[in-house]
């Protein structure tokens, strides 16, 4: 909107850095090469998605989602429940913070004729469907100990990203959105513990 990247120049960055995503998958196996469209355009779809459908953070957590499954796939991974797991579990994760984000942004979205879910349903709605899809966040991931030998390291990290999750609900209110950027930024954590815990499983537990 500021006119910082011409139009020409933005295609021209989207056609090379798709054109290379797909030659390196070629380096991962046959199956990532024919999946790698499929990603393409999820990502494609997400940034246009506030124009066709209130769902728009859904599609975001889609998005984001997709990567535990490319992950695994491309180091190999067999077949699994252990990566449709993670991707629910990012997915879940992703799309209630970005409610939260969201709500501050709701007045503008209605003006604008864009959508989400907080234009769509109100902030009050909103927050708790955020707060389930954290619910599933957590739930997600505790599964994940189900069917793999993590044990006591993996599920206490479990228990922490839970806490954090928990907190984060806490700086968002119905009354005051002034905290949404700290709950925001607090997903940070959550990923660095998770990827703390996760390691201390894999290589000390």
């Amino acid at each position: 909107p500021r006119g910082a990247l011409s139009t020409r120049d933005a295609v021209a960055l989207v056609v090379v850095a798709s054109l290379g995503f797909v030659l390196v998958t070629t380096q991962l196996g046959r199956l990532c090469l024919w999946l790698s469209p499929v990603a393409l355009g999820i990502v494609f779809w997400y940034s246009l998605a506030k124009r066709f459908t209130t769902y728009t953070q859904l599609f975001l957590g889609l998005a984001l989602a997709v990567a535990p499954v490319g992950g695994w796939l491309a180091a190999g991974g067999e077949g699994g429940v252990e990566p449709w797991l993670l991707a629910l579990a990012t997915g879940t994760w992703v799309a209630g913070f970005d409610i939260f984000y969201a709500c501050q942004d709701l007045e503008f979205d209605r003006t604008q004729g864009l959508n989400s879910i907080p234009a769509r349903f109100g902030v009050r709605r909103s927050l708790s469907i955020a707060r389930w899809l954290h619910l599933a966040t957590v739930a997600a991931l505790a599964s994940v100990a189900l069917v793999t030998p993590l044990g006591g390291w993996y599920l206490a990290g479990v228990a922490g990203v839970a806490l954090l999750l928990t907190y984060e609900q806490s700086l968002v209110r119905v009354d005051d959105l002034s905290r949404v950027k700290q709950a925001f930024d607090l997903n940070g954590y959550v990923g660095f513990f998770y990827l703390a815990a996760t390691a201390a499983a894999i290589y000390v537990g």
